[in-house]
């Protein structure tokens, strides 16, 4: 077997900037799509864009009581998870998930924690809303597939976090 034919079959590293890559791509675009429903819920615009459900779904959504229950509006919240989660996907080398193991579980919690707060939306969209809106729904499923995304990543990482602690228990 050749020098490079055993280098293409050998699995890339989870922290591979080529795995890591979509999701920051995705993340920039999670962050503008929320910045767009930012400037209506800051009322920069008068009305927002919904080629699925209308404009007065979305806007239902959008105003919604929940929507408003924190001091920033849900979509600058979201804007602001989407910048972090796109330069926690940046920094580091391709071995990160070994030398920087805090930086990947800080990551990997970003990612869980959109994907759930997304999760936690969507439902409440359906259920107590009772209105969609696609630019949200939209921002939802990018937070799932960055979560599936950045999985194997995240689990490396608890994998070694969980060697290197259970190496120093041995050691002591």
């Amino acid at each position: 077997m050749t020098l490079a034919a055993t280098a293409e079959a050998r699995p890339s590293s989870p922290s591979a900037r080529s795995r890591r890559a979509p999701v920051f791509v995705l993340a920039l675009v999670g962050a503008a799509l929320a910045t767009y429903l930012t400037l209506y819920q800051w009322h920069v615009t008068t009305a927002v864009w919904d080629p699925l459900f209308g404009s007065a779904s979305s806007e239902a959504v959008l105003t919604s009581s929940l929507s408003r229950l924190l001091p920033l509006p849900d979509a600058t919240l979201g804007a602001l998870a989407y910048l972090v989660e796109a330069i926690l996907a940046v920094l580091g080398g391709e071995d990160r998930y070994r030398t920087q193991t805090w930086l990947v579980l800080l990551y990997g919690l970003v990612l869980a924690g959109l994907a759930l707060t997304s999760l936690v939306l969507v439902l409440t969209q359906i259920f107590l809303v009772h209105a969609l809106c696609t630019l949200c729904l939209c921002s939802a499923a990018i937070s799932f597939i960055n979560a599936w995304l950045g999985r194997d990543e995240v689990f490396a990482a608890i994998g070694q976090f969980h060697w290197r602690t259970h190496a120093q228990q041995q050691n002591a």
